[in-house]
Parts: structure tokens; C-alpha cells; sequence
């Protein structure tokens, strides 16, 4: 009986590894040579940037799946010829989008 319930306990335990994972992949091309858009800076503020750049096309929801120290929370606006992302407040990358780069 002990063998049947370890037998058991072994193909639960294994079964979350059969299963199939999913990722979300972002693909971005690199800017040509030569080709210049003034984007924002790592590090600036949100105010800063509506400052600089005014009122983004589109401005996406915060994401902040279980937001921590680990996992802050993320939000991308979207501007003609490139999108920046924000991890709390500041800049953390800015994107030239591949149409504005040729």
C-alpha cells in the first residue's frame, strides 16, 4: 500500500511538468545607424517626459501582477515613432519603433 501511494504522490508531483509553458517574447528591432529620434532618458520623471514630449498617443494600464521589489509595476506610453516604459514613475527604456527607424 505505502508503494501504491508513493507511486501516486510521484506522477501528481510530475504532472505540472508535462504541461505546456507560455511567454509573452517582445521583438525589437535595433535603430539603423545614423537614424536619430530624440527619446526620453532613463531615469526621468512621467512629468518630465509630458513635459518634454507632451500628451502620448495612447497611454497603456499600469501592469502589476503581485507589484513588489521584484516586480514593480510597468506602464508603456505610446508616442508617434516610439514607446516608453516607466517602472513606477521613472523612465526604464524608451523604443524607436521600426517604421519611425527607416
Amino acid at each position: 500500500m505505502n508503494r501504491i501511494r508513493l507511486t501516486l504522490l510521484g506522477l501528481i508531483l510530475s504532472l505540472p511538468a508535462a504541461m505546456p509553458v507560455a511567454a509573452d517574447e517582445l521583438l525589437v528591432d535595433s535603430v539603423a545607424a545614423g537614424a536619430s529620434l530624440a527619446t526620453p532618458n532613463s531615469g526621468v520623471s512621467m512629468a518630465q517626459v509630458r513635459q518634454q514630449f507632451g500628451t502620448p498617443l495612447t497611454e497603456h494600464p499600469t501592469v502589476s501582477v503581485n507589484a513588489g521589489p521584484h516586480q514593480p509595476p510597468i506602464t508603456r506610453w505610446d508616442y508617434s515613432g516610439f514607446s516608453v516604459f516607466f517602472e513606477h514613475d521613472h523612465v526604464v527604456h524608451s523604443v524607436v519603433h521600426r517604421a519611425a527607424s527607416k
